[in-house]
């Protein structure tokens, strides 16, 4: 366990220097009943940034993951809010446990340098009750982001040149993907997938009580319970950051108590039973989505594989994920048809 806060330090010693940002202002406390209780309209009204177009913020941490989702190729940035005098622990290499009051807040953004365009900013707030999602699309002055409930359809042109009607997630959708065992949950901030570097600096902050048997530091490393840095393909092996993604990508509803459970995909960084993992394994309801492929995942064969079929389609109803993407992940697919190809085939099948 992790005592003192990680982020919480981080938060500290930002807000220390303060002083020396003349535009900053006091930042609203997320806690104010206002927001606890409520719905804010505006982005602005939790205080995050004192400076909304380029993301900068005294009250909030950047942080950046291992092996990100894919968003059509969306720029995200990341950041978490943890009230002044709380904290977070850590069990494991699984996700951090956000105290009530605090906030993972995540911006998408298409386009570069001066031409960078904000899209949408999710927020998820820990109220007393249970994590909500709330939704918020930005102005074209990039001066702030109004609460979207209904979601919204928003033209842009990605990094690869597809000019698509990218799809901001309603409130509800939001939750397809963040609810787990019927409750709405983060998925993104897991200790294996934070990179080691920021976690050492998290660290360093103060006196945090490491306990190196319980985190994926030291003999742990070489054990294999991190996920791999998706652009270091030199020292990342296939294995690796094809397992990397289907959690990050899949595994959210692709799990016991996920909103896909009952497929019986278990597709978790940590799942080690093949059949689990879609190996040979037919499709619990085989319908369109299966392409007439008879198993998630042949051996071998990436094109006999409903796993590659779906990841290789943005036709509804077919595609996977369902929600999230409006284009196909051209890397990402690279590595799973490879992961596939280098399986060797069961002895029946050779």
């Amino acid at each position: 366990m992790i005592r003192g806060g990680i982020l919480l330090g981080l938060a500290s010693l930002a807000l220390a220097g303060a002083v020396s940002h003349s535009e900053a202002r006091t930042p609203v406390s997320v806690n104010d009943l206002a927001i606890m209780e409520g719905m804010p309209k505006k982005l602005s009204e939790f205080g995050f940034f004192y400076r909304p177009r380029s993301q900068e913020s005294l009250s909030a941490v950047a942080y950046e993951l291992n092996t990100p989702l894919y968003s059509d190729g969306a720029d995200k940035l990341r950041f978490a809010y943890v009230p002044h005098g709380e904290t977070i622990q850590a069990n494991g290499d699984g996700l951090l446990e956000f105290p009530v009051g605090s906030a993972l807040i995540k911006t998408f953004a298409f386009g570069e340098g001066g031409d960078r365009r904000l899209i949408e900013t999710r927020v998820l707030l820990h109220r007393a009750e249970g994590w909500v999602a709330l939704p918020y699309v930005w102005n074209e002055e990039q001066t702030d982001a109004r609460l979207a409930v209904a979601g919204a359809r928003i033209p842009v042109m990605t990094p690869a040149g597809e000019n698509i009607s990218y799809r901001v997630p309603n409130k509800n959708q939001c939750k397809q993907c963040h609810v787990k065992d019927g409750e709405v949950t983060p998925i993104g901030p897991k200790v294996r997938n934070l990179p080691l570097s920021w976690l050492a600096i998290a660290i360093r902050t103060g006196d945090l009580g490491l306990d190196t048997a319980d985190l994926p530091f030291g003999p742990a490393v070489a054990g294999g319970r991190r996920m791999p840095d998706w652009n270091d393909i030199e020292h990342s092996s296939v294995d690796a950051r094809a397992r990397a993604y289907l959690d990050v990508n899949c595994a959210h509803c692709h799990q016991p108590g996920g909103m896909a459970s009952n497929s019986g995909l278990d597709l978790r960084w940590e799942q080690d039973d093949s059949h689990a993992l879609g190996i040979r394994k037919p499709p619990v309801a085989a319908g369109r989505g299966a392409g007439g492929l008879l198993v998630s995942i042949e051996p071998g064969a990436p094109d006999k594989s409903i796993l590659v079929h779906r990841m290789n389609s943005v036709d509804p109803g077919v595609a996977m994920p369902e929600l999230g993407k409006s284009t196909i992940d051209a890397e990402g697919l690279a590595v799973i048809r490879q992961w596939i190809e280098e399986m060797p085939a069961p002895p029946s099948a050779q």
